[in-house]
């Protein structure tokens, strides 16, 4: 018997000692019965009360979908798509990893806003200096700040004015309602302009490799199996993820 199949089953002998006997001994003990009971009230402060757990529970449900749109995870998963797209590898990398590149490149961008909105909002209301709508008021600064930076006045003017809103005298007093949307057609933007450049040297493989293949009579054979190798020769020696996942960052600077 081999070292690493003896290390192997050790470990999963000494898995069953320490667990086995808890896991029988927890299986003696009665597990508590969980009911819910629906009943008329005509208390105003039950009514109440549950009215706001489902709100809460609304908000939680919609939560991923507001942190998504008011970070840069739109213009990052945009401009990954397009480039799997001009490389033509069909589904490699698959969905789960552009999206985890995605998601952890937002995490490494807004991290400088989450800090900011722990000190000044966070922390302050968990502490019972602050109350909840002071500290929401508080947090929702350093996100409008990182948007306005990215928003075009063009997308800003366009919601001013399909909201009949005055023109104010600074863009950190517009309300969320007119900056997330802006916002995030200013991402979708930037991301197809960032896709557009990415495209252009592998368009210009398969153009290439076409005419070639034109040229030499070769009417049947798919051009994409042959540009293929090349695009993806190309993107390595250049080092691509690298260059790509630099420019996104200093995009965002």
């Amino acid at each position: 018997m081999t070292k690493p199949i003896k290390v192997l089953l050790f470990i999963t002998f000494a898995s069953a000692v320490f667990f086995l006997p808890g896991m029988l001994s927890a299986a003696t003990v009665p597990i508590p019965q969980i009911s819910v009971k629906l009943a008329p009230s005509s208390n105003p402060e039950e009514i109440s009360n549950a009215i706001q757990i489902i709100l809460l529970i609304t908000v939680l449900a919609l939560a991923p979908s507001f942190i998504i749109m008011t970070t840069s995870f739109t213009r990052i998963i945009i401009v990954l798509a397009l480039l799997r797209q001009a490389l033509g590898t069909q589904q490699m990398p698959p969905n789960q990893i552009l999206v985890g590149i995605a998601l952890f490149a937002t995490i490494f961008i807004m991290m400088p806003v989450a800090q900011n909105i722990d000190k000044n909002a966070l922390t302050p209301y968990l502490n019972h200096k602050i109350n909840l709508t002071e500290s929401l008021k508080k947090a929702s600064v350093p996100l409008k700040k990182f948007m306005l930076k990215q928003t075009r006045e063009k997308d800003i003017a366009l919601f001013i004015k399909a909201s009949k809103s005055k023109q104010p005298k600074d863009p950190s007093s517009l309300s969320l309602d007119i900056v997330i949307p802006a916002f995030i057609i200013s991402e979708l933007k930037t991301g197809f302009e960032i896709g557009f450049l990415i495209y252009l040297p592998f368009l210009i493989i398969d153009i290439v490799v076409a005419s070639v293949l034109m040229s030499m009579g070769m009417l049947m054979l798919p051009p994409v199996m042959i540009s293929l190798p090349f695009k993806l020769l190309l993107f390595v020696l250049a080092d691509g993820w690298n260059l790509v996942m630099g420019s996104l960052l200093s995009s965002f600077h």
